[in-house]
């Protein structure tokens, strides 16, 4: 029987723990996590929802690890391995769970619907617009995740070119590489990020550093594209929306949590989840405040008290199979780490290739298997690199989704909302333009932060 360390994600060792890979246990453990991601790949053909078979599978496995650790008599490591991913959930959990509600309220306010329309009235070039939603993708993905961000964009290019199924394609490719890339450089961007922020690995301010190489992965393959973009300009649509009452301050709201949530971590060495749910309290005193100063009769409820803005709607409107996938994700992951499989491909990918090419494999990995299992298979390996390595590896498990249609959750629902017009073939005619942009974004980190 082997050891292994079994590391913190502040790289501090926790207990010498050992090694179950050469036993029935990890062997079946292995196949489980195996059985159940290929199904979470065949989610859209099984239409079987991606957060049942990994949470199924979180439970066999930690039955397997029970039963491996018990039989060495180390129950009490396996109970002390078994509650630190259980806190790693919970602050994730927590924190997406503030975060989705103050994005599901802005939505409900109008926020967005309001942006769109002024985009979809001011009557742009087809040119133009390319380059305008990729830009607003770019950056807005930074605070809210790639999907809400890629769906907002994309649903500005199908208003003003319905009729135009290359320019809504390559502009729908457009779309999901500058959310991608948008997310890589900021905690708040991304499930990736975002876990790398709440393990100490890189602090707040220093994620920044990435990005100009963040924005030459989206800038590379969007200019190459703009080339074959038509100079058209569609006719304006009219359209006005209006912002609903509290809308405005609902989004400042949201820009002090974010303030908070960094100032909590940064200042008081506080978790930045405390910071998200203190900035969720406010969000629903304020909400009780719209409640009882809304005086439209219309807007009554059947009970006739008080009006229709509910917070709690919109905590419930979050995405709940996602947050249920990260459950299993993080506990599966988890398990294979107690079992000893991450030290194995942490000592074979870190140790045999540097982290040079490992993070760029971690890379074209997330190409095809979700970057959220594969970043916190990272974290847990908790590999010996300085900050420029974990800054690489961070951003080519984000931007490394681009690669193909299916490597995000942007790339998914696009492939849904533009179906038969964005597809899995369209997005691979400009792989190689993405590919040399994900070739070029490695090349300027190199080059600003080193390694």
């Amino acid at each position: 029987m082997m050891l292994i360390s079994t590391t913190s994600h502040k790289g501090t060792t926790v207990s010498e723990s050992p090694s179950f890979i050469s036993t029935g246990y990890g062997v079946m453990a292995l196949l489980t996590f195996l059985a159940a991601y290929t199904l979470v790949i065949l989610e859209e053909r099984l239409h079987m929802r991606k957060s049942k078979p990994v949470i199924l599978a979180a439970g066999i496995i930690w039955v397997l690890v029970a039963l491996a650790y018990g039989s060495v008599g180390k129950s009490e490591q396996m109970a002390e391995i078994l509650d630190h991913n259980l806190l790693e959930y919970a602050q994730l959990l927590l924190f997406l769970l503030a975060a989705m509600t103050y994005i599901n309220t802005l939505e409900e306010r109008n926020i967005f619907e309001a942006l769109r329309a002024w985009l979809v009235s001011k009557g742009f070039s087809l040119y133009w617009i390319f380059w305008i939603t990729g830009i607003l993708a770019f950056f807005i993905s930074s605070v809210a995740d790639n999907l809400t961000t890629a769906l907002l964009m994309s649903a500005v290019v199908i208003a003003v070119a319905p009729d135009r199924p290359q320019y809504l394609a390559m502009s729908c490719i457009n779309l999901v590489v500058a959310a991608n890339a948008g997310g890589a450089f900021c905690p708040f961007g991304d499930i990736t990020t975002l876990m790398v922020w709440q393990s100490h690995t890189v602090q707040f301010w220093q994620f920044f550093d990435l990005f100009i190489p963040a924005l030459v992965n989206w800038f590379v393959p969007a200019l190459i594209m703009s080339f074959f973009i038509d100079k058209d300009h569609p006719a304006p649509l009219t359209q006005t929306v209006e912002i609903k009452r509290g809308g405005l301050v609902i989004l400042a709201l949201f820009i002090s949590t974010i303030v908070l949530a960094v100032t909590f971590h940064n200042a008081l060495d506080l978790p930045p989840v405390l910071g998200m749910m203190t900035g969720l309290g406010l969000l629903k005193v304020y909400g009780w405040y719209l409640k009882i100063t809304d005086h439209i009769p219309e807007n009554d409820t059947e009970e006739g008290t008080v009006g229709r803005f509910d917070i709690f709607t919109h905590l419930q409107r979050a995405e709940w199979d996602t947050l249920m996938f990260f459950y299993g994700v993080i506990l599966c992951v988890g398990g294979l780490g107690a079992l000893g499989y991450l030290a194995l491909v942490s000592n074979v990918i870190y140790s045999g290739l540097g982290p040079v090419w490992a993070g760029i494999l971690v890379g074209l990995i997330s190409a095809i298997v979700d970057n959220i299992p594969v970043m916190f298979a990272v974290l847990t390996m908790h590999p010996d690199m300085n900050l420029d390595g974990w800054l690489l590896v961070t951003m080519t498990a984000g931007v490394g989704g681009s690669l193909l249609s299916i490597g995000s959750a942007a790339g998914v629902a696009l492939m849904g909302q533009a179906r038969g017009i964005y597809t899995f073939n369209s997005h691979f005619k400009w792989s190689g333009a993405i590919l040399l942009g994900y070739v070029a974004s490695i090349l300027t980190h190199l080059w600003l932060n080193g390694m």
